[in-house]
């Protein structure tokens, strides 16, 4: 209810109707393994450092609009595992309270949790079209989930296994299998190829795009976006699952500066999950102070009707992109060699302000 209301009368009078807003579901680890007595405790891997602890997984569900992130819900949760946990839930808590149903909340499944607090979000009227999240949550089930059970379209990175398989041409295949048959873009193209196929779960199934985009750290691997949207070109498939990366930083936002877990240490299911509900509200009143001083229109009438909406790209990587895409026509139209192109830029870029170069190089 509070994030619904901050974003219906601060952030959407700054938004245009054009912005596509997203929802965006992640987990992270909410650590207390210094702890022998709290309700629900359970060893959980941190994935950080390869490792199991004990504490819980933090299952956030944020919204976004490409420059604001806001915290919609949570739930800390546990594991349907009895084996894995260290402490059970207080018997003094009456199941059919608000507090009973959290804590067999907290012991389902993951996905199912995901699934209950995106379908709470989407019923309570915040705007959104598209759901973000990452391999750990995407499988072609939980895309037809989405897309049928609450109408809206998701953007994910699938996992790269034999495992998960698409129809494709006909086929079950997993995505090494089609990115193998198929054929590449050459150049410095933004993403490496793109197919149409389908996510198929029994008897439903459902279009949907992939796009196999090469992989920044490694150059030489990529890394496949799947998207429910079939309206949605390859760059803005790209663009919007760019938008995911806002909640890793309000991750590290409220462990490092808001004392998410150093804050706490009571054992009570219930002042944990109060605790982290103050933490994001507190993220939430500096997330609209921040977007009130970096948004001129916010200042006021004039400034509102004079200046446009804050856009998704900065200036600098725009222009980055104008240039690889100018790479590109060299390199098709003119026959130069990559390197040739390469050292070209390198040239280029060293006669720009130094307050360019160094935007310029780190997106690049």
């Amino acid at each position: 209810m509070l994030s619904g209301k901050i974003i219906q009368d601060t952030i959407t009078p700054l938004t245009g109707e054009d912005r596509k807003n997203v929802f965006i579901i992640d987990d992270s680890l909410f650590s207390r393994n210094r702890s022998k007595k709290v309700e629900l405790l359970a060893k959980v891997f941190d994935h950080a450092h390869h490792e199991y602890v004990y504490g819980f997984r933090m299952l956030t569900l944020g919204w976004s609009d490409g420059n604001t992130f806001l915290p919609v819900s949570h739930c800390l949760l546990s594991t349907e595992n009895a084996k894995n946990r260290k402490a059970e839930a207080s018997a003094a808590i009456d199941p059919r309270t608000n507090g009973g149903r959290q804590r067999k909340l907290a012991q389902q499944k993951c996905t199912d949790v995901a699934w209950k607090l995106l379908k709470e979000a989407a019923e309570a009227g915040i705007p959104a079209k598209h759901v973000l999240f990452d391999t750990w949550f995407c499988s072609p089930s939980a895309l037809i989930k989405i897309k049928q059970g609450i109408h809206l379209d998701a953007i994910a990175m699938t996992k790269k296994s034999s495992k998960m398989r698409y129809r494709y041409q006909g086929k079950m295949q997993s995505v090494m299998d089609i990115y193998k048959q198929c054929r590449k873009r050459r150049g410095r193209a933004k993403y490496l190829l793109s197919v149409e196929a389908e996510a198929v779960k029994g008897d439903d199934a459902i279009p949907v795009r992939l796009v196999f985009v090469r992989n920044r750290n490694k150059r030489s691997q990529y890394l496949v976006l799947v998207s429910t949207d079939m309206s949605l070109s390859e760059e803005e498939i790209i663009q919007l699952y760019g938008k995911r990366w806002g909640i890793e930083v309000f991750f590290r936002v409220c462990k490092s500066y808001l004392r998410l877990a150093r804050d706490c240490r009571a054992i009570s299911y219930d002042a944990m999950t109060a605790h982290v509900a103050v933490v994001f509200t507190r993220y939430a009143m500096l997330a609209v102070e921040q977007r009130e001083n970096i948004d001129e229109r916010s200042f006021g009438d004039l400034f509102y009707l004079a200046n446009e909406e804050l856009s998704d790209l900065p200036y600098y990587e725009a222009l980055c992109r104008v240039m690889s895409e100018f790479a590109d026509f060299i390199q098709q139209h003119c026959l130069l060699d990559e390197t040739v192109i390469s050292n070209m830029l390198d040239i280029f870029m060293e006669q720009l302000p130094n307050i360019w170069t160094k935007d310029l190089r780190e997106c690049a």
